[in-house]
C-alpha cells in the first residue's frame, strides 16, 4: 500500500466531519499539550507549502530543499514526495518550533492548518458536484494526546477552513492530486526522468524559470506578453504555469495550456 493510499485508509477509519456539523477546539499556549503535535511529524510538503516556506524563511528552493526535506515518492506514481525533516534532538522537533509556538506561523504547512480535521479527496463519479474535478471529505482527527479538544470553542469546516485561511492551500494541493490521479490512472509509475522534471517544474521554481528561457518554452505556447510577464515574475504564477505545462508535457493536454499553431 502506498503512502497516500495509507493516509487515505487511516482517515477513513475516523469520524467523518459533515458540512455544518460542529467540533471543539482550541490550540494556544495555555493548553498544556501546546507544541507537543509539532514533533515526530511524517509531513509531506506540498508544492505550494514549499513555495510559501521558502519565502517566510528567506531561503532559496534548492536552499530549503537541502536543508529541510526529505526526498522520497509515492510508490504508486513516482511522483516526488517531499518531507519535512525534524531536527536531530531526541524529540525529533520541527525545525520551526519554538516554546511560543510556530515561527513560521503565517506561512504553515497546510497539514498544520488542517488539523485537528483531516482532508481526503478522490475523483469525482459522473453525477456528483464538484469544484475541480474532486470529491472532498473532512474527518475529526482526535489524538489521545491533545487536549485541544477540551476548549470550548466551536467551529464547523467551513469555519475552520476559512480561519487557517485554507482555500489556496488545498486548491494548490489538489492540482497535484489531479496530475497524479492521471499517472494512476495509467497504472504505472512516471519515469524517473520525468520524476526530475516534475521536482523542477514545481519544488524548485528559480529554476524552473531559467529552464523557461533556456528551451525558449513560451515560443512554443500561446500565451500574452502579460501572461509571460506574470510568469517570470511572480511565484505563484510560475507555479501555476508549471501544472499546467505538466499536464500538457506528460498527458498531452490542458485546458488552459495551448501550443503554438494548434
Amino acid at each position: 500500500m502506498s503512502e497516500r493510499d495509507a493516509t487515505e485508509e487511516f482517515l477513513q477509519s475516523l469520524p467523518e466531519i459533515k458540512p455544518g456539523q460542529s467540533f471543539q477546539f482550541g490550540c494556544h499556549p495555555r493548553v498544556s499539550c501546546f507544541n507537543v503535535c509539532c514533533a515526530d511529524l511524517n509531513l509531506v510538503l506540498t508544492p505550494y507549502d514549499v513555495l510559501r516556506l521558502r519565502l517566510g524563511i528567506g531561503l532559496s528552493s534548492e536552499q530549503l530543499l537541502e536543508t529541510h526535506t526529505k526526498l522520497g515518492e509515492f510508490p504508486d506514481t513516482g511522483f516526488p514526495a517531499l518531507h519535512l525533516k525534524m531536527d536531530g534532538s531526541p524529540l525529533k522537533l520541527c525545525p520551526f518550533v519554538s516554546p511560543a509556538g510556530c515561527t513560521l506561523y503565517p506561512d504553515r504547512p497546510a497539514a498544520c492548518r488542517t488539523y485537528p480535521i483531516g482532508r481526503a479527496t478522490r475523483l469525482c463519479r459522473e453525477g456528483e458536484l464538484s469544484k475541480n474535478g474532486l470529491v472532498e471529505q473532512y474527518f475529526l482527527v482526535q489524538e489521545t494526546h491533545c487536549l485541544g479538544f477540551q476548549e470550548s470553542d466551536s467551529w464547523t469546516v467551513e469555519e475552520w477552513a476559512a480561519d487557517q485561511e485554507l482555500a489556496t492551500y488545498n486548491l494548490a494541493s489538489d492540482r497535484y492530486t489531479l496530475l497524479m490521479a492521471k499517472q494512476k490512472l495509467r497504472g504505472q509509475k512516471i519515469e524517473p526522468r520525468q520524476a526530475t522534471m516534475v521536482l523542477l517544474a514545481l519544488y524548485q521554481l528559480e529554476r524552473f524559470r531559467e529552464f523557461i528561457g533556456q528551451m525558449n518554452l513560451f515560443s512554443r505556447l500561446q500565451l500574452t506578453a502579460e501572461e509571460q510577464e506574470r510568469i517570470l515574475a511572480d511565484d505563484e504564477a510560475t507555479l501555476d504555469f508549471a501544472y499546467d505545462w505538466l499536464e500538457l508535457v506528460l498527458y498531452g493536454a490542458n485546458e488552459r495550456l495551448k501550443p503554438v499553431g494548434k
